[in-house]
């Protein structure tokens, strides 16, 4: 058995129960051997893929809480500081009712090898809670807030762990999350969070600047192609930060947009996303926090299909497929159906949006594949570079952060396709990736000794 089918094999037998996290420990390892051969004897001597497996530490803990009648609840919170070997933790904080350990033990894990790809020094870590912001009032989602930094206080900082929004977590939660922290360390720690608002040490640009990333990677893989975004005909998921950021950078580069999608289902708008249709996304995530329908007041408006209950992947012609929602949810019948309708490329702006066989399929069908932990980065390497402005006390325009955000994801697409060339492999972004992730994480943690 080689060293990477026995760590899935220990991995599998720990972590049984945990299949988001199994996945991807099977997609990243899966695609190592190239590394993996140059030097087994090293990183079999060392344990490095048995320790990248393993979190640092796993912190769970509960959060009490009270609405507004005055009842009581009790949820989980969570943070898993999964490998700190190249910088300080960083990672969200996602509150969603279907958050579990293998949730974000699988988040945390793609984290890390997303942070190191994006130049910035940060380890990956992520968090969250089983608590559901949609229908609470701003009331509770403070108290809510307030009672789970109680316990997350103890276990971050600057230069330790430094958490953000995900997921049901956005600026409001962030500024309630960041006064309590500051009352509890009677203290400005300014960079101890990032994602805050502008007038407490936010950064421009950070809550678009996942999808921002995403157009601007698959940007150059289009060049790389000899294409081109102008002209192209885009099927968006999600209607969150990052599906909105990336509906409009799309819409400025020339592409068009067709499909936003939500619990609800999924509006198809021939017409294309674009204008004043971008900036109604954010109103409807205000409608959704009041659990309004969000996709039914977008038609009410504009017009376009609603198809309620169904997903856009393998229905809708499109030459891009921009998942931007949830892990999982393009599966291997979703592919099929892509590949049947001429999808050329799949851009994964959310985190492991596609299943295992999907991805394979997609791939095997000649379809060119931007993986989540490279095209997933400008959240985080907004983030990392709002932590620098904090440290430093200073502030950058939009225009300053969007064209250093630009730079990053061009510079993570040029360090894929030179590890690609330096072990001789094709145009496969996803080793490419994993591959180029896996190499600086392992060289810090071989350079730092067992500890």
């Amino acid at each position: 058995m080689s060293y990477i089918s026995e760590v899935i094999a220990q991995t599998e037998q720990k972590n049984a129960d945990q299949k988001e996290f199994l996945q991807t420990v099977k997609e990243v390892l899966g695609s190592l051997a190239p590394a993996i051969d140059e030097k087994e004897d090293i990183y079999r001597k060392y344990c490095v893929l048995e320790r990248m497996v393993e979190p640092d530490r796993q912190i769970m803990f509960r959060v009490p809480w009270m609405d507004d009648s005055g009842k009581y609840h009790v949820n989980r919170g969570y943070r898993v500081q999964f490998n700190g070997a190249i910088g300080p933790y960083k990672g969200g904080l996602r509150f969603q009712p279907n958050v579990n350990l293998s949730i974000i033990k699988f988040l945390a894990f793609e984290q890390t090898f997303k942070n190191s790809l994006t130049t910035l020094p940060m380890g990956g870590a992520k968090g969250g809670s089983d608590f559901d912001p949609r229908g609470k009032s701003d009331d509770e989602i403070m108290r809510f807030c307030q009672s789970f930094m109680n316990e997350l206080y103890r276990h971050i900082g600057p230069d330790l762990d430094v958490p953000a929004g995900d997921m049901g977590v956005g600026g409001r939660e962030i500024g309630y999350l960041f006064g309590q922290y500051k009352k509890i360390r009677n203290g400005f720690e300014n960079g101890v969070l990032t994602g805050k608002g502008l007038s407490y040490g936010g950064s421009k640009i950070r809550p678009e600047a996942t999808g921002f990333g995403a157009a601007y990677f698959l940007e150059e893989i289009l060049r790389h192609q000899n294409d081109d975004i102008k002209g192209k005909t885009f099927c968006i998921s999600g209607y969150g930060n990052a599906a909105w950021g990336a509906v409009k950078k799309v819409s400025e580069l020339g592409g068009k947009v067709v499909t936003v999608s939500g619990s609800e289902g999924y509006i198809y708008d021939e017409n294309g996303i674009c204008g004043e249709k971008v900036d109604f996304m954010e109103h409807m995530l205000t409608l959704r926090a009041q659990g309004k329908s969000a996709l039914g007041a977008y038609t009410d408006k504009f017009g376009g299909t609603l198809y309620k209950g169904e997903k856009p992947w393998g229905k809708v012609k499109a030459d891009v497929y921009m998942p931007c929602a949830m892990q999982n949810e393009i599966n291997l019948e979703d592919a099929k159906g892509a590949v049947a309708l001429g999808v050329k490329y799949l851009c994964e702006v959310s985190n492991m949006p596609t299943s295992n066989e999907a991805l394979d399929y997609l791939y095997e069908n000649g379809v060119v594949i931007a993986p989540s932990k490279a095209a997933n980065a400008g959240g985080v390497a907004v983030s990392g570079l709002e932590m620098s402005q904090n440290s430093q006390r200073l502030g950058w325009t939009s225009e300053q952060v969007d064209a250093m955000l630009k730079d990053i994801m061009k510079s993570i697409h040029s360090n894929i396709v030179e590890t690609l060339g330096y072990y001789r492999l094709p145009y496969n972004l996803i080793q490419g990736a994993n591959l180029a992730g896996f190499k600086k994480v392992a060289d810090a943690m071989l350079a730092q000794g067992i500890y």
